[in-house]
């Protein structure tokens, strides 16, 4: 597992062709009630996420635009991330599948579907929640 600074992960992403799933480890500092594209409107509780993704080519293009605020909503985790209380600290890199990434994580799902829209591993959501301890 590599997991990099907002600052570190891009160097990282643009010297490894074989990377290609990420992590993104997100902060909801705040409860927030946010509707996400036709899944439903959820209350999120503030705490710490982590949400797994992949993109096969442009993985830096793609970490790069989930980090902008600037975007049209397009995927499940757009809606969160746009949410005045969120806020991405860190980004893992991997090599290995998207789901195998997202099923070593012990977290919790609340939102079923949430960004696995086209899941075949069955993993119920790629976004957990980690709780709401601040040593997360």
């Amino acid at each position: 597992m590599s997991t990099w600074s907002l600052e570190e992960w891009e160097g990282k992403a643009n010297t490894d062709e074989h990377l290609v799933t990420y992590q993104l480890h997100i902060t909801l500092q705040q409860a927030q009630q946010i509707r996400v594209g036709c899944l439903a409107r959820f209350l999120f509780p503030a705490g710490h996420y982590l949400y797994t993704g992949s993109a096969r080519r442009n993985l830096s293009a793609r970490v790069r635009r989930h980090l902008s605020r600037q975007k049209k909503r397009r995927w499940h985790i757009d809606y969160l991330l746009m949410a005045s209380a969120a806020r991405v600290t860190a980004v893992g890199l991997f090599s290995e599948t998207e789901c195998r990434c997202n099923q070593r994580i012990n977290g919790e799902i609340l939102l079923s579907g949430f960004g696995a829209s086209d899941c075949r591993a069955q993993c119920g959501s790629h976004l957990k929640y980690l709780g709401n301890k601040a040593d997360k």
